[in-house]
């Protein structure tokens, strides 16, 4: 009898330790379900700051001529998050332009983000070289986009297009792109929230918002008056490209 008794008691403990961790287990789950993670680019002219749209004239601060912007858009590409614990979590397929033509088209939605509490990120401002070899392909990559060139000089990871009295035939055209050896365009940045961080769960998301100075694509290079066009890889396509890329800023973050 008294066995039974302790081989009953015995029995129920376990039924019940078995139910709290399965309740654990459920609740580990739920709680670990991915979210989502919205990169918003809010694009400004110059060192003021004032609010960019395309079809505006602008005045260059520093150059002191007047555009008008037609185009403005680039690529980013390898999206990292860093957790607490200092582990990186990589977006698979993980490309997509920036479009400053309207807000959305400046805002980057990145679904399934696993769950967790993150402190920094990483962007490639650009196209990694694999991706610029692998023949044709789809989504953001695709030649429709308008943003390719050809098989052996790969995509144009910035274009900037629109009209000046300061230029000789009234237009500008900046196609910047390259991908291998010194003037490779592409350009690897981590931004760390200054010293925030934020919770992604299914019930948690976050809105990452930057602010990115097209101004900044002659932060040291010649006017439209001395060259209003670039189509070829080459140090000025590298240098135009890399004054806007460190142009770009964390400015806050909606959670």
């Amino acid at each position: 009898m008294k066995y039974s008794g302790i081989k009953f008691l015995t029995l129920t403990l376990l039924v019940i330790l078995s139910g709290l961790l399965s309740c654990s287990k459920d609740d580990h789950d739920h709680n670990a379900d991915p979210g989502k993670v919205i990169l918003e680019f809010e694009h400004v002219f110059g060192p003021a700051g004032l609010p960019f749209s395309l079809n505006k004239e602008f005045t260059h601060p520093r150059l002191q001529e007047n555009m008008t912007f037609s185009t403005f858009r680039y690529y980013i590409s390898n999206i990292r998050l860093r957790d607490l614990s200092g582990n990186w979590w990589s977006q698979p397929e993980s490309y997509y332009i920036v479009d400053a033509k309207s807000v959305n088209d400046a805002k980057i939605k990145m679904n399934e983000v696993p769950a967790g509490t993150y402190d920094a990120i990483e962007i490639l401002f650009g196209v990694d070289s694999l991706r610029n070899v692998s023949g044709a392909q789809s989504g953001a990559l695709s030649p429709s986009e308008g943003m390719f060139w050809s098989w052996n000089t790969g995509y144009i990871m910035l274009k900037a297009e629109g009209t000046s009295p300061a230029s000789a035939d009234g237009t500008f055209a900046f196609h910047l792109g390259g991908f291998s050896g010194p003037n490779a365009v592409p350009y690897k940045r981590i931004f760390t929230f200054n010293g925030e961080s934020f919770e992604i769960s299914k019930s948690k998301s976050a809105q990452i918002h930057f602010k990115a100075n097209t101004a900044r694509l002659w932060h040291s290079s010649d006017g439209l008056a001395v060259r209003s066009k670039q189509h070829m890889p080459g140090p000025v396509a590298a240098t135009m490209s890399k004054d806007f890329y460190d142009g770009v800023v964390f400015d806050h973050i909606h959670k």
